[in-house]
């Protein structure tokens, strides 16, 4: 693996061959479950490919940010709060995935609801509410930076209570929306409402779950400097995968 050679890392504290090593497993596994899931919409009926088209966008960025950063690119510096200042690579290629990708999984499990467009829409907002303030907080040198994780935290409480609370709240708004999942009931093969609410609750769950541990590797990366790129791109890359190809293929 000569990518650090051909793009050296900088600063004080940056990845190192093992870390792109590390992504570079993590890119060919993005890859292979794009194909997957390519060549699973060309395998399926026509009504089956409406789950597929969600899943085949957030591999094909995962994949394009992931071969970015393997490469060693994608990245500046800035200086660290603690530690004694020293200077730390971020990589910014990864919250534009994060931009693109997390409000299509968040709309993967709530577009087949009857939940109002303008509650979905708030929930997308607010999951680019939580990528953008993780990244200016990570591009902050100074202890502001905790004030835009704080506010990035209420954006991800609000992702966290809407989708786990509806079922609870209102049941009604998680029958599936039989149309548009492109079955017809009382035939052979129909989709059932009670197996759908309950993928839809243990999606909510899974995802809420995943997505509780990505401001611990930012605290302990980007923010507070404790663990080293090496370490943050292990910890982000298993998060990534448990987010995108296993739930997405479950999803299918």
């Amino acid at each position: 693996n000569a990518a650090l050679e051909a793009n050296p890392p900088g600063g004080d504290r940056h990845i190192t061959t093992h870390a792109s090593d590390w992504l570079w497993a993590v890119f060919a596994i993005m890859l292979i479950s794009w194909l997957i899931v390519l060549g699973w919409t060309f395998a399926s009926r026509r009504h089956n490919r409406i789950f597929h088209f969600i899943p085949l966008i957030v591999l094909s960025v995962a994949s394009v940010a992931y071969f970015a950063m393997a490469s060693d690119l994608g990245w500046t510096l800035v200086t660290a709060e603690f530690r004694g200042h020293p200077t730390r690579q971020i990589w910014y290629v990864r919250y534009i995935q994060w931009f693109i990708n997390a409000p299509l999984l968040l709309l993967s499990l709530l577009s087949f609801t009857h939940i109002a467009t303008a509650q979905i829409l708030t929930i997308l907002f607010f999951s680019w509410f939580l990528v953008v303030n993780g990244l200016i907080g990570a591009l902050v040198s100074s202890s502001y930076k905790w004030g835009f994780f704080v506010f990035g935290l209420f954006g991800l409480f609000f992702i966290w209570c809407v989708p786990i609370c509806l079922p609870i709240m209102s049941p009604w708004l998680t029958v599936p929306r039989i149309e548009l999942l492109g079955h017809v009931p009382g035939q052979r093969g129909s989709f059932q409402i009670g197996e759908f609410k309950w993928g839809y609750v243990a999606g909510s769950a899974y995802i809420s779950f995943i997505w509780m541990l990505y401001p611990i590797c930012w605290g302990l990366s980007e923010g507070g400097n404790k663990i080293s790129p090496t370490s943050e791109m292990v910890f982000y890359g298993i998060l990534d995968i448990m987010s995108a190809p296993v739930f997405l293929l479950g999803f299918i």
